[in-house]
């Protein structure tokens, strides 16, 4: 069944997140399903999971893995979900370079409001017309902290989840979840 294509998945958002996950873009297969990384092989949910960064929600919730039919729980757990550009497509690689950088305002405005400790990019992909937008040049980002932040979150990138990133394992991809949990205990309480 394909979804229509002005659905998207909606944003899972609340204030006092300790972490906004910001992903490229829906796939067609995520909406179809409801859920954010919702194809099988994706590797967010079983990395997430075995990190040390889900650790307390996973408790609280009494699951030992975290699936996609959770990502409506997490945001009272402190994690959220959006994306850079909401447009579900079939690759992420659909997304013209004016479509991501017209969906910045939008996004750093979500960021500003509901003011989340850190804003998790999922790849550089995600975070890159962010970081043009904000620092006006066409250097690429690193993964792990970020120097720039919108208003008192932090900015966080790390690899993207996706099978086709052939770069990271799924262990590396668990490695940079602990270590996202590890920067925010090192982070001064709130914003």
């Amino acid at each position: 069944m394909q979804p229509n294509p002005q659905t998207s998945l909606p944003d899972l958002l609340d204030k006092g997140l300790s972490v906004l996950f910001v992903g490229i873009n829906p796939s067609l297969y995520s909406v179809a399903q409801g859920h954010y990384f919702a194809r099988k092989t994706n590797r967010f949910w079983p990395a997430f999971s075995r990190s040390v960064l889900s650790l307390a929600a996973r408790e609280n919730l009494g699951l030992e893995a975290l699936e996609p039919m959770h990502d409506h729980l997490l945001p009272a757990q402190g994690f959220g979900f959006t994306d850079t550009v909401k447009r579900p497509t079939a690759r992420a690689s659909d997304v013209s370079p004016a479509e991501f950088a017209a969906a910045v305002t939008a996004l750093v405005e979500k960021i500003e409001y509901y003011r989340p400790r850190i804003a998790c990019f999922h790849g550089t992909m995600a975070y890159r017309p962010v970081h043009r937008a904000l620092t006006e040049t066409k250097t690429d980002p690193a993964l792990g902290m970020q120097t720039l932040s919108i208003g008192p979150t932090h900015l966080y990138v790390v690899p993207n989840p996706s099978p086709a990133n052939a770069h990271f394992t799924p262990a590396d991809q668990t490695a940079w979840y602990d270590r996202l949990a590890g920067t925010l205990l090192e982070l001064p309480s709130g914003p």
